[in-house]
């Protein structure tokens, strides 16, 4: 038996799983596509002036496979895994820092965003062990 009292903050730790292994689906199933492409245009067209790093197949396995370890980490979360809240916090953390960046870009969607991260990290780091002792 635990010590540690479940109120509804609970259900923002469980919002936070269920985000990440969406994100997590869509981010391998662009992967997998990127991968199949014959001629990966769809993803990829460079112009003058462009570094480009990885072509669109090496991009696709990049995202197939943070894919498949974000649907993990969305699991175990779920599952109450302590480590699992400890990614769980860095990833929203770095989802603020990435919208800041496209805050001039897309105003709206990067605040809704930055909102929802910031109640994620909050729900986990204060109210995140209720989500292992709802088990």
């Amino acid at each position: 038996m635990s010590d540690t009292n479940v109120t509804g903050w609970v259900g923002w730790g469980w919002f936070a799983g269920v985000m990440i292994i969406i994100s997590g689906a869509i981010g391998a199933i662009y992967g997998f596509i990127a991968i199949l492409l014959p001629n990966n245009t769809y993803f990829l067209k460079p112009s003058d002036g462009e570094l480009l790093i990885l072509n669109a197949t090496g991009w696709g396995w990049l995202h197939l496979f943070l894919g498949l370890f974000l649907v993990l980490v969305g699991i175990a979360l779920l599952a109450g895994a302590s480590w699992a809240r400890v990614v769980a916090i860095i990833l929203a953390a770095f989802s603020v820092l990435a919208n800041l960046m496209v805050l001039p870009l897309q105003p709206w969607w990067s605040a809704i965003v930055i909102a929802v991260d910031v109640f994620v990290i909050y729900a986990l780091t204060v109210h995140g062990r209720e989500l292992a002792a709802r088990r």
